[in-house]
This record gives C-alpha cells, structure tokens and sequence, in this order.
C-alpha cells in the first residue's frame, strides 16, 4: 500500500470532529468520539475551529479544494454505520474485519457492535497510535475489539487475522473504506482473494474511485484533487461501475447496492438544510458473498 496511505488516518476523523461543531439538526453524522481519538496538537487546532464563521470556512475552503469530499465523507460513513447495524440487528453477520481502519470510531460508538467481535487492521504506526488514544478515552482497549498492524503489501491478510483469533467460518462485515484507490490492481485481488474463502452471507461495504478519473478522461471538475493525488500516483486503481458486477463475480460475491454519492446526499445531507457539493469521483459498493 502507498505510503501516502497511513498519512490519512486521522484526517478523516478530524474532519468528523468538526461536523460535531455543527448544530445537532444540522449534522450529517453523529460521532461524538472523533474528538477525544484526536492527537493533543489536533484537538488543540480544532477547538479553534469550533466558532461557526471558522467552522464554515473550514468546509468552504476544504470544498473548494475537493468538491464534495466533505458530505461525501460523512455520507459514506453514515452509510455503512446504518448498513452495519442492520446487519447485525437482523443476525445477519457475527464478526466485523475493518481493513484500514485509521482513527475510525464506529467501533467504540455504535450500540450494535457492544458484544461483536471486531478486528480492526491498519499499518502498524496507525495501530499505535490508535491505541495509545483509546487507553486515554477508555483508560483499557474494550476486550471484543482486536487492533491488528498489518504491512498490507507484504502479509498475508487471512494469516495475520488467524494468528488474532479468527476463523474463517464466522460471517462477518468486512469494512474497506478509503483503501481501494491506493492500491495497485494486484493488492485489490489479493484482498478479493481472501474474500473469496470467508463464509458465506458474509457482507462487504467498500469505497472506489472510478477509473475515467483516474486516467485523465474526466475530471469531474477536481483538477486540484487530480494533481494533489493521481499525478503524485499516490490514487493507483480505480473501477468503473458497470465492471464491477463481474469482477465480484469472479470472487464468490454479488453487488447488492453500488451507490453515488449523489444518492447518499440526497438522503443524509438534503434533510439537514446545508448546501453541500456530491462528488461522481468516489462511489459505494455493498455486497454479499454467495
């Protein structure tokens, strides 16, 4: 995996802490652990952030920048929070696997997940400093929760989650979030290779750019994000949606849902009264292994 990869795993999260700063009818996502998981130095810049004039020049500058990576980073976390729950409300999944998971929160928040077993895997720097946050939030790291560092280039994926107490027959919610695109074509069907053995009825939710964006052929008016991440060729693969109902196919699984985030603003960011860009670059794909 890029390098450029473990620079973004609190960046994210930074940006769901600001959204808290929003009044609560106004908020996309609810999260009021992003805060607290922040470094001393973060939190300390975002508590500056927290008067509503900043607050909105901070989305105003980060949407000028990359149209639509504000609402199309709460909607997409928004989306697998409501997929996750219902999965498990309705005993659908007994394991949640997060691969790449940064500084992400859902794990410690969502009520659902409280008696689940979770792995969460990320490069080994990212997992440190994860856990160094969470026994300063929760004094312990909860005991159904395993972090996992992981060289995702270089490990095997299905060897490093064994050696953490899991097995292959639990069917499980695989979270990729975010990842996809730093990956070369190679690393995405290494990754599919394992999932091609978990159990079946086993779901994924999983985040990618599309392909037309990367090479050039559209530019989905973010010339600055193109330069910022596909020129310095830390954005690697990318997908066009009509191709991915028989690349899944190959690997056992079915795409339930491939969703816009034009779609996921419409229902998470149109009910708050905010006017906020979509982006066509990055969409969602939801699946279930047959």
């Amino acid at each position: 995996m890029a390098q450029e990869a473990a620079k973004t795993g609190a960046g994210p999260t930074a940006l769901v802490a600001i959204e808290q700063f929003f009044p609560e009818k106004e908020r996309i996502i609810e999260d009021d652990l992003a805060y607290r998981m922040l470094s001393f130095g973060a939190r300390v810049f975002l508590w500056l952030v927290r008067p509503h004039s900043v607050r909105d020049w901070m989305v105003r500058a980060t949407e000028n920048d990359a149209p639509g990576i504000w609402s199309g980073m709460m909607c997409r976390k928004r989306y697998i929070d409501e997929k996750l729950t219902d999965a498990i409300n309705q005993h659908q999944i007994a394991a949640v696997v997060n691969l790449g998971a940064g500084f992400d929160t859902r794990a410690y928040r969502l009520p659902a997940l409280s008696d689940i077993p979770v792995w969460e895997l990320d490069q080994l720097g990212n997992i440190k400093s994860k856990q160094i946050r969470l026994r300063k939030v929760f004094g312990t790291i909860p005991s159904h929760i395993q972090l996992v560092g992981i060289d995702f280039d270089h490990e095997d994926l299905r060897a490093v989650l064994e050696s953490h107490s899991y097995t292959m027959d639990k069917r499980t919610f695989f979270i990729w979030e975010g990842v996809t695109q730093y990956l070369t074509e190679k690393g995405v069907r290494t990754t599919f290779d394992f999932l091609s053995k978990v159990a079946r009825g086993s779901r994924l939710a999983f985040t990618y750019v599309r392909k037309d964006f990367l090479e050039g052929r559209a530019m989905y008016n973010s010339e600055k994000l193109y330069k910022r991440y596909v020129t310095n060729k830390n954005w690697i693969f990318g997908m066009e949606p009509e191709r991915w109902t028989n690349f899944l196919k190959e690997y056992g699984w079915q795409v339930i849902e491939d969703v816009g985030y034009d779609e996921m603003a419409e229902k998470y960011v149109k009910p708050t009264g905010r006017r906020l860009a979509s982006t066509p670059i990055e969409r969602m794909i939801y699946a279930e292994k047959l």
